[in-house]
């Protein structure tokens, strides 16, 4: 019976001969098959994964050097790019078209010999924090399905949440990675922005998004993201820093000073039991002889509405090119403008939460209302840029409740758009600053569902926060489904 506990152990028993990664592959259609209620996938990549596994048995069985994701199962978010598959950004604007290229992320992953199974539901174009907004459907938490997963990456955390696959891919624009992390019991992991190029990602905010890592242990977060970072002439913002042996070195002993921001735990729209739970955790982190301690931060009520007057503006513009003249959804009603033609084609395509950014993002951009909205969040966002600057000056880590709930139930604040925006108030932080971060599943509710422990560290730090995420969660945690 083939079983899967991490990536490192895994290929030990390729090696020894123990399992094939046409098993392996066998082993994952067939969950993916039996789990198809949750809607995690949109389209299963069957005869071309078997194939890559058969291919790479054979080259292994000859003796040929295997690359360091030799027979690993990944899956993709439907806002990822891989050549000749179909990428829809979970819209029906782009039902139907085919990716001419492949992503930098996808390509590093092929050329160290990963095998993509299948491409992830979302919320369309990234936007959502419940991922009932797809015009694919809604993704169902599977250690509750009348709960939802979080999104925008619930399809991404979902799949490795009932072992559909053993690490997949979303994209962080405000959370879309960390907050599904949380909802679904599994580990999260957003890099600094740049850290991995964005070349191939169907843009939504493009100064806030970025390439984010699901998986069930630290070693394999570390491993993925060895291979994905790095300079890539493809993307003018990617960081040149250079790609580090992340999973190389996690082992680590030594004592922190952690930041934390006693309004985001006094906030009153933080869960009383996520409130005390992390603050068990502050006190253990003291008992062992690292320095936690509150820090004064009076920029937590702008933070939300910042963030969604900056990505907002950003989508609206990111998304005029889709009008039905070079590719996309094309109304087969005829017009008699060009105006009613582009307004026809967009109304049909686009779903109601894509209209609403789009037109809010509009708003904010008019001439008549620019310096009053664009122009203050844009100073929020250094504002806000400084303090993060000022903390880790003397901090290393931040540690944060990821959500103020557990997972909500399915249709539970739908019609409240506001309510659901504000579900993000702990994660926006580090898309605004372009910090990186991690969702840990250290903890379960009363109510029986898990919930996370946000660390943010500073920008190029990613290495120290996987290793401090090494030391406070070490045992793999596989939630029962």
């Amino acid at each position: 019976m083939f079983e899967f506990s991490s990536i490192e152990e895994y290929q030990v028993y390729l090696k020894e001969g123990k399992y094939s990664c046409a098993q392996a592959v066998e082993y994952y259609l067939d969950r993916i098959k039996n789990s198809s209620a949750l809607n995690a996938l949109i389209e299963v990549y069957a005869d071309e994964a078997l194939e890559k596994a058969r291919q790479l048995d054979a080259s292994r069985s000859a003796g040929n050097k295997t690359g360091k994701l030799h027979g690993v199962i990944i899956a993709i978010k439907d806002v990822i790019c891989y050549k000749d598959h179909r990428v829809s950004a979970a819209s029906n604007i782009l039902k139907g078209f085919k990716a001419v290229f492949s992503s930098t992320a996808v390509e590093r992953l092929l050329a160290e010999e990963a095998i993509i199974i299948g491409n992830l539901n979302c919320d369309e174009f990234a936007m959502g924090s419940t991922n009932e907004h797809s015009a694919h459907g809604k993704v169902l938490n599977a250690l509750d399905r009348t709960k939802v997963p979080g999104g925008s990456s619930g399809g991404s955390a979902v799949a490795v949440q009932a072992g559909l696959c053993m690490v997949s891919l979303g994209t962080d624009t405000g959370g879309s990675v960390r907050l599904p992390a949380s909802y679904c019991g599994i580990i999260g992991f957003k890099p600094g922005y740049g850290k991995i190029s964005r070349y191939g990602l169907i843009a939504y905010a493009s100064s806030f998004e970025g390439v984010g890592i699901f998986g069930n242990t630290i070693s394999d977060i570390g491993l993925l993201m060895e291979v994905m970072s790095g300079p890539d002439d493809h993307d003018s913002t990617v960081s040149h820093s250079g790609a580090l042996a992340y999973n190389q070195k996690l082992a680590i002993e030594k004592k922190f000073r952690f930041a934390y921001f006693g309004e985001a735990h006094s906030h009153p729209s933080l869960d009383p039991e996520i409130a005390g739970a992390v603050e068990q955790t502050i006190q253990e982190l003291k008992q062992v002889g690292h320095t936690v301690e509150p820090v004064r931060f009076d920029l937590l009520d702008y933070i939300v509405p910042a963030y969604y007057i900056l990505t907002t503006a950003e989508a609206s513009s990111n998304l005029g090119r889709y009008d039905g003249v070079k590719y996309g959804h094309r109304s087969p009603l005829k017009q008699k403008d060009l105006i009613s033609f582009y307004k026809l084609n967009r109304s049909e395509g686009f779903g109601k939460e894509v209209k609403r950014r789009i037109m809010l993002g509009t708003f904010v951009l008019s001439s008549g209302y620019y310096d009053a909205y664009f122009t203050k969040a844009q100073k929020v966002r250094m504002l806000l840029r400084n303090k993060i600057n000022e903390i880790f000056n003397q901090y290393d880590f931040i540690l944060m409740p990821t959500s103020t709930h557990t997972a909500p139930s399915l249709g539970e604040n739908y019609g409240d758009p506001v309510a659901i925006y504000l579900t993000d108030i702990f994660t926006v932080v580090a898309n605004l600053t372009g910090i990186p971060a991690i969702s840990l599943p250290l903890y379960t509710h009363s109510n029986d569902m898990p919930f996370g422990l946000q660390i943010m560290s500073n920008r190029d730090n990613e290495l120290s926060l996987l290793q401090v995420s090494q030391l406070m969660f070490k045992p793999p945690f596989v939630p029962k489904i």
